[in-house]
């Protein structure tokens, strides 16, 4: 948290790329429904009223935030009115990128950075429109973002667990398996190719065939190999998935990164500044090294799948440093174990995590995972525990296109999870 970790909000040029290029209705249009909420008041979910509760010590003296604790840390199911916030979308709506970057928001922003984003900053636009990263996997393309985006380790875990030509069931300790240990194998490396794009590693190299032959021919299914994985962070995001009558398909994603990001807001204007720049490293000549001009290490995670030209499938889902987990054990029930989207999606998951470069890795199993296929998986090595499911799940999101039909399906794990096809 701090401000340090504050660096140029991109969020806002990136919806008004995305509008100029394709849309086909007005933007005061398409935020009336977030307006109308946030001045009319919003039910409080489980989640949120915790996350408020964990921050209420770092934020509650902000002029953005008193209105959220006026009786104290808002319960579940309470009304939440946010009406500086839906000043601040009005503003937008009105007077698109200049209503954010410009005018009294980009001056409080400027001023609670205390000079760190500076006006000449916020003139920059901060979206760029960039070659999508391909894969073919189990009889479709999967696309998703570039570097510096960690969104390639949902395509080559997939592709090392195609390799593996692991079962079909995915109550198979060796279907969970197999796909752990895809994961793991790339995930180690992360931290150390994934940066701003002009250091990283190169989509060709991440994403290489053999290289990824290679991986899979290093895993057992047998037992576990060892591969150093990176710690984990916690994240802050919402993700979307929509497909119009045309047959374009969007696969949206936005980040506060932890919770509610930096803990700093734009003064009384209700937006509460992202702690993107956390994810910098301060090593000298790193990759991922902090300096002007760069963007971190970034974990959002979109995907959208394609035969034949055709979109067949939009996932996604929030969940931080779990996005590429959570995302391919989605896919690999959809597209290998070839379950509905919605028993997909609510098919048992594990979590690997790892807390520090001194940590022990511990394999997470949710309680819905058989005994049987944890105590398989303990046998061949992985360090299992088990952990309670609740409402502060990941919430993945899918839209399948059928060709007569639109199928979409939501993590029934989440109670703002929604999905919706018509």
């Amino acid at each position: 948290h701090g401000l340090d970790s504050i660096t140029v909000p991109g969020a806002v040029d990136g919806w008004i790329a995305l509008h100029d290029r394709y849309g086909t209705i007005d933007m005061e249009t398409i935020l009336a429904p977030a307006i109308e909420l946030a001045t009319n008041g919003f039910p409080v979910s489980y989640e949120f009223s915790q996350s408020l509760g964990r921050m209420r010590e770092m934020i509650g003296d902000q002029a953005s935030a008193k209105p959220l604790y006026v009786d104290g840390v808002p319960a579940p199911g309470s009304t939440l009115r946010r009406v500086r916030h839906a000043e601040a979308l009005r503003t937008i709506a009105t007077l698109g990128r200049d209503g954010f970057y410009g005018g009294d928001i980009g001056a409080a922003i400027v001023t609670t950075t205390e000079g760190r984003i500076t006006p000449d900053d916020l003139a920059v636009g901060q979206a760029e429109w960039v070659e999508p990263v391909g894969l073919d996997v189990f009889g479709l393309t999967g696309w998703t973002v570039p570097p510096n985006s960690q969104g390639y380790l949902s395509l080559a875990t997939l592709k090392i667990f195609e390799f593996l030509d692991p079962p079909r069931d995915p109550t198979d300790p060796l279907f969970h398996h197999a796909l752990i240990e895809a994961y793991r194998s790339v995930a180690r490396e992360r931290d150390f190719y994934v940066s701003d794009p002009t250091t990283a590693k190169s989509v060709d190299f991440l994403l290489g065939r053999a290289r990824l032959k290679r991986r899979a021919e290093r895993i057992s299914m047998e037992h576990t190999t060892h591969w150093r994985l990176p710690a984990v962070a916690p994240g802050g995001t919402a993700f979307l998935a929509t497909r119009d009558w045309s047959g374009m398909g969007v696969s949206f994603i936005q980040s506060n990164f932890w919770g509610i990001g930096s803990g700093f807001s734009a003064g009384n204007t209700g937006i509460f500044l992202h702690n993107r720049g956390a994810s910098f490293n301060l090593t000298p000549g790193h990759g991922n090294e902090l300096k002007p001009g760069r963007r971190p290490l970034h974990t959002l995670a979109p995907t959208i799948w394609t035969k034949d030209g055709s979109t067949s499938l939009i996932l996604g889902t929030r969940g931080g440093d779990f996005q590429p987990q959570i995302v391919a054990q989605v896919a690999a029930s959809l597209l290998h174990a070839e379950l509905s989207p919605s028993h997909a999606q609510a098919a048992p998951r594990w979590k690997f995590e790892h807390y520090g470069p001194e940590g022990e890795p511990v394999l997470s199993l949710e309680p819905t995972l058989h005994d049987e296929t944890g105590a398989a998986l303990r046998r061949l090595g992985h360090p299992v525990r088990r952990y309670e499911q609740s409402t502060e799940g990941w919430g993945p999101v899918a839209l399948i296109d059928e060709r007569t039909q639109v199928v979409a399906a939501a993590d029934p794990r989440v109670s703002t999870a929604t999905a919706l096809a018509e």
